[in-house]
């Protein structure tokens, strides 16, 4: 069988939600392996809280300190790509409720074709993103797929599968 190289054209954007957990890490490395082989661009997504009403400019040091430390963690996670190789990246930080933010992100953003979270590796529940978007009521369905990686998948189980 031959595989056809991607367009550079090619718009499927895969969304990875970013934060400095090992489950982050897994999620990043399958799509970062998709693209590698299938073309497209890994999207980053930093979500964070809104500042409470503290007054007195409190509110603007705790959006920047929060700002700086999604920044931080981006670049780290960047960092890891490059090790993978010549992967496509955005990077995209807002603020706001969790879940609530990544799915405005997807409908603002056409191009995102499938969510990419990982399962906690710890044992004590698939972890918080995975049982959010499992148990959402009330709401209307992602326009998009969801991928699932195990938080336990090495990295040679992981290129294995993409």
């Amino acid at each position: 069988m031959t595989e056809t190289a991607p367009s550079s054209e090619y718009k499927r954007k895969f969304l990875v939600v970013i934060d400095d957990t090992e489950e982050c890490d897994r999620a990043l490395t399958f799509a970062a392996y998709r693209v590698r082989r299938t073309g497209g661009t890994v999207v980053l997504l930093s979500v964070i809280d809104p500042p409470g009403f503290h007054g007195l400019g409190v509110e603007d040091v705790l959006r920047a300190e929060a700002l700086e430390e999604a920044e931080a963690i981006l670049d780290k996670r960047i960092a890891r790509l490059k090790k993978i190789g010549n992967i496509r990246t955005e990077t995209v930080i807002r603020e706001g409720r969790g879940i609530a933010a990544i799915e405005q992100l997807i409908e603002k953003d056409r191009d995102i074709a499938i969510l990419v979270l990982a399962a906690s590796a710890s044992g004590d529940g698939p972890g918080p993103l995975v049982t959010a978007f499992a148990t959402r009521s009330g709401g209307t369905a992602l326009r998009i797929p969801i991928t699932i990686v195990p938080g336990t998948m090495t990295d040679e189980e992981i290129i294995a599968v993409c």
